[in-house]
C-alpha cells in the first residue's frame, strides 16, 4: 500500500529517507558582490574609453566646412577652417558625395599653420567622377 497524503504526518517529507540525497538550503544572495562586479565593469569601461580617446578623438586637430562652391560635373571647390597647434602641420581627408549619397572623390589635403596662426583657412578642388552635392571634410590628423 502507498502512502497518500490522508496518511501522512503534516510536515513529513513525501521521499523516501535516503533515496534522493539532502535537500540544499537556500542560498544566500550576496550584494556586496554584485556591487563590486558592478563597479569594477564601470572603471574598466571608463579606462577603455579613455584610452580610445587618446588614440582616435584627438581635439587638437578638427575642422569644419565654411563653404563648397564652384559645383560642375567634374569638380568641387571646398573651403573649410582646421585647427591646428600654432605653426603645426595636419593631414586632412576631404570627399565629395553626389546626390544618392555615393562618394565621387576622396583626397588627403596637408595643411601647414603659418606662424602665429592656429586656424588656417584652406581651400582645396577636388576632381570629382560625377556631379557632386556635397563637400566634406571627414577627419584631421597629425602630419607624419
Amino acid at each position: 500500500m502507498t502512502e497518500t497524503r490522508a496518511t501522512t504526518q503534516p510536515g513529513a517529507s513525501m521521499f523516501p529517507p535516503g533515496r534522493y540525497g539532502r535537500r540544499r538550503e537556500a542560498r544566500r544572495t550576496r550584494p556586496w558582490v554584485v556591487g563590486a562586479l558592478v563597479a569594477v565593469l564601470v572603471i574598466v569601461g571608463l579606462g577603455l574609453s579613455v584610452r580610445l580617446y587618446r588614440m582616435w578623438g584627438d581635439p587638437t586637430y578638427d575642422a569644419k566646412v565654411i563653404t563648397y562652391t564652384e559645383i560642375t560635373d567634374s569638380q568641387i571647390l571646398v573651403d573649410f577652417q582646421v585647427t591646428v597647434p600654432e605653426g603645426g602641420s595636419a593631414v586632412c581627408v576631404l570627399r565629395a558625395r553626389s546626390r544618392d549619397g555615393a562618394e565621387v572623390a576622396r583626397e588627403e589635403v596637408r595643411v601647414d599653420a603659418p606662424a602665429g596662426e592656429k586656424h588656417p583657412v584652406v581651400r582645396h578642388r577636388l576632381a570629382t567622377s560625377a556631379r557632386p552635392m556635397i563637400g566634406e571634410v571627414m577627419r584631421c590628423r597629425a602630419a607624419d
